[in-house]
């Protein structure tokens, strides 16, 4: 199964801890990008990344153009979408600031806590069944970071939390029909 960065269709040889900063790089290297671009990173239909915006989920793009933030909330929806129903992640959303056009109030930006979410799935020494294991390298990952209030870190450290559980459940899920399908 081929290793793709959460999310999206682009596919890697391995997450290692600041690739995703490193990908938004080459990405945005001249600006931002177009709904036509969104969607072949993502392999979302643009009516779906359209809706997504009217529902307040994601803020309207300006002159045409994705920015980082709006990409990485994109990323993490769709990746959240193959185990959380929607308004499950639209209360993680509400945590993490809620309101699309309002920056200022965000506990941190999308996109900083995207790079946070792949550093932590590319750590290969947390052992997903260990709740402890899983405990310890969230919080790993948000030291040294931005400074933040305590409250703020212990929701950021759940948030990363949920987010590696919802994504390794879709992992496993995919490999389990995958297998299924070997047998037929």
């Amino acid at each position: 199964m081929a290793i793709t960065f959460p999310g999206t269709t682009i596919e890697v040889s391995s997450l290692k801890k600041g690739s995703s900063v490193v990908l938004f790089d080459g990405i945005f290297a001249a600006g931002g990008i177009t709904l036509s671009q969104v969607s072949v990173m993502t392999g979302l239909e643009p009516y779906l990344i359209q809706n997504w915006i009217k529902r307040g989920f994601v803020s309207p793009p300006v002159k045409r153009m994705y920015q980082r933030d709006q990409f990485a909330r994109i990323l993490m929806i769709n990746m959240l979408r193959e185990t959380l129903h929607l308004d499950r992640i639209c209360g993680l959303i509400r945590v993490l600031g809620g309101k699309t056009d309002a920056p200022e109030d965000d506990l941190i930006e999308d996109a900083e806590l995207y790079h946070l979410y792949v550093d932590l799935a590319s750590d290969e020494g947390i052992c997903l069944t260990d709740p402890d294991s899983v405990h310890r390298a969230a919080q790993a990952c948000i030291q040294g970071g931005a400074r933040r209030s305590p409250g703020a870190e212990r929701k950021l450290v759940q948030i990363l939390q949920i987010m590696l559980y919802a994504h390794a459940s879709a992992t496993l899920r995919q490999m389990a029909e995958g297998r299924l399908a070997s047998l037929e």
